[in-house]
């Protein structure tokens, strides 16, 4: 395959600086990489963000699952302490810690789950966080310096924005929820009232 002039340029700058390094590159023969948005760091400050989980910061919990997926964005769950451990979760309160993150990027649209017997977290399947990005964006919990970053981010790597997704996939766009209409009911009091009128 012919390189590119950026690939040529890049080599030549690893050759002038660092002509001895060994450098991570994901190539073949390397195995152990996994696959990510380039908008990654954005995402993964985010969810560290106060206002969109609280005191808990979800990205180190994001991040384990992330590197675990290996296609179909199914993530292949172990066992709760592994998980947690591998967040940086450890201790007594560890799985615990583990958990009540893992709900969170369920509520906030990131994972979707499912239960088997006694392991909460059996399946996980990944959302597009562009998705999730988008929802929170129209609740208004991103503020407006952090979408035109991560807008921008998105332009500059041809990553999917979500109007795109939405052509891709057949998405249906999120619509004002119809009133309710309030119909009154009758009592067995107003029926008497009625009768002896």
């Amino acid at each position: 395959m012919r390189k590119t002039q950026t690939q040529v340029r890049r080599e030549q700058i690893k050759a002038e600086f660092w002509p001895n390094e060994i450098a991570w590159t994901g190539e073949r023969p390397e195995q152990g990489w996994f696959r990510a948005p380039r908008s990654l760091p954005l995402i993964l400050m985010l969810l560290s963000d106060k206002k969109i989980s609280g005191s808990a910061d979800l990205s180190s919990v994001y991040l384990e699952l992330l590197a675990r997926h290996r296609d179909s964005g199914i993530v292949d769950m172990v066992s709760p302490g592994e998980h947690s451990y591998a967040a940086g979760y450890s201790g007594p309160r560890g799985v615990r810690t583990w958990q009540e993150r893992m709900k969170l990027l369920e509520q906030l649209g990131f994972i979707k789950s499912r239960q088997s017997g006694n392991q909460q977290y059996k399946h996980v399947l990944l959302m597009h966080p562009t998705i999730a990005v988008k929802k929170l964006h129209d609740k208004g919990k991103v503020s407006p310096a952090w979408w035109d970053t991560y807008r921008t981010r998105q332009i500059e790597s041809t990553e999917a924005p979500y109007e795109k997704l939405a052509e891709l996939h057949q998405l249906q766009q999120p619509t004002e929820p119809e009133k309710e209409k309030v119909v009154p009911i009758k009592t067995a009091k107003s029926k008497a009232a009625k009768v002896s009128a």
